[in-house]
């Protein structure tokens, strides 16, 4: 299966600060987490639960270097 793209939107809370790794040829990475959370009310119980996962975010270069301006 060549040439084909998956697309994620993720609508969550920041985690932290865009974390920049520069390299020489002037290309750089940033790393960043971001927290999506569902809540729900148990059956069971009655209880409203909130269940969260962390994804680790990772954008190269230009997109990188725009993230970090726009959460700073």
């Amino acid at each position: 299966m060549a040439g084909s793209i998956n697309k994620v939107i993720l609508i969550g809370n920041l985690g932290d600060d865009v974390k920049m790794h520069y390299f020489d040829d002037k290309n750089s990475v940033g790393r960043f987490p971001i927290a999506t959370s569902e809540s729900y009310t148990s059956k069971q119980t009655g209880e409203k639960v909130t269940n969260t996962d962390w994804h680790n975010i990772v954008v190269r270069n230009k997109l990188g270097r725009n993230m970090r301006k726009i959460f700073i």
